[in-house]
């Protein structure tokens, strides 16, 4: 009797607790959720930041996009149809824009940021691969080549969207690339109504992954994992390699004509002047990540590491000096206000730091 009561008595607290509490709600996949309108977005994640013509755009955290026509004082959230966390930004006119993130995303704008549209994701980029190497033999590409080009392609699907993109460059409002983790690099020629995979493009066998990609006095360039640089050679449509000078990770790559700078772990900065054959290690006085990078209105090249810290270079990036700033704090990206104040993004969400 005693045993028959406890049980009634556990199953009916069990009842009424099911009762109390609200059901669970279903999954919904990020990408099938659009970013919820918060007043706390400026102070989330933030990864990338951007000039639309005058207007600042950040893009990060849950599909958050932020836009700012007032110099950063105030930040607008735009309409965005996914939830899933955005990596990079970059805009070949003041309407049009590009934003890639996790799960494969590449999201469009044509009025400047304000609201933006998914062109391609993870559930469909492996598919694509898939197909168009199933179709298609790239040039000089052995039997065997073409075999595992076609099972990590056929990997790539079944694994679905679970590989974010990192960056991506576009030279117009038609044609442009996004790059991402173990080589996924796809093209546009027409603004994204279709990709194109180049996997077959990059001379990168180990599939290392690609962090960034930027176009710096008419060329354009790879960076990545493990000291990987690539520089897309105009005849052949391919990226081929570079004298590697350091084996650690590149985050990103700046410069402007005549230099190229490619930054990353532990304070690492490397330079070249003629377009990537040769390179020499530029001393920063920094050990940690540089995260971030920037050109000024008057030609400096500024960067940016995980903690905060500024970094800038009068003398094309033969040398840096360290930017006195108030209290530093962690951050990704970095863009100068009209001011001459550094708007950041990172961890905390937006800041700004003005020079001491």
């Amino acid at each position: 009797m005693k045993k028959t009561y406890r049980t009634w008595l556990v199953g009916a607290s069990l009842a009424l607790l099911a009762w109390a509490l609200p059901a669970q709600a279903a999954f919904v996949d990020p990408l099938d959720l659009p970013a919820v309108q918060s007043a706390l977005a400026p102070r989330a994640l933030i990864n990338g930041l951007a000039y639309a013509g005058e207007r600042m755009v950040a893009v990060g955290q849950r599909g958050h996009i932020l836009y700012s026509d007032d110099a950063a004082r105030s930040w607008k959230q735009a309409q965005v149809p996914v939830s899933t966390d955005l990596t990079a930004v970059s805009f070949a006119t003041p309407s049009h824009g590009w934003a890639v993130g996790h799960s494969g995303v590449v999201l469009a704008t044509q009025d400047g940021g304000a609201s933006w549209s998914r062109q391609l994701d993870g559930r469909t980029a492996g598919k694509l691969m898939a197909s168009y190497y199933a179709e298609h033999r790239p040039e000089g590409f052995t039997d065997d080549a073409l075999a595992q080009l076609r099972a990590d392609a056929a990997r790539f699907a079944e694994e679905g969207p679970d590989k974010p993109f990192l960056d991506l460059w576009f030279e117009n409002q038609n044609s442009g690339y996004v790059v991402g983790l173990f080589n996924m690099i796809f093209k546009t020629s027409d603004g994204g109504k279709s990709w194109t995979p180049w996997f077959d493009r990059t001379d990168n066998p180990k599939l290392l992954h690609l962090y960034a990609i930027r176009a710096v006095g008419g060329a354009l360039y790879l960076a990545g994992e493990q000291g990987l640089l690539l520089k897309l050679d105009a005849a052949t449509q391919r990226f081929k390699p570079l004298a590697t000078p350091y084996q650690g990770t590149f985050f990103g790559l700046v410069g402007k004509p005549g230099v190229l700078l490619a930054y990353g772990l532990r304070g690492n900065v490397y330079r070249s002047s003629d377009g990537g054959g040769q390179w020499s290690k530029v001393e920063t006085g920094m050990s940690v990540g540089l995260t971030g990078a920037t050109v000024t209105r008057d030609g400096r090249i500024v960067l940016l590491s995980q903690t905060g810290q500024l970094l800038s270079s009068s003398d094309d990036g033969q040398s840096f000096t360290r930017v006195p700033v108030q209290r530093p704090i962690p951050a990704s990206a970095v863009l100068e206000a009209p001011d001459q104040s550094f708007i950041l993004g990172g961890v905390r969400g937006l800041g700004s730091q003005t020079p001491q």
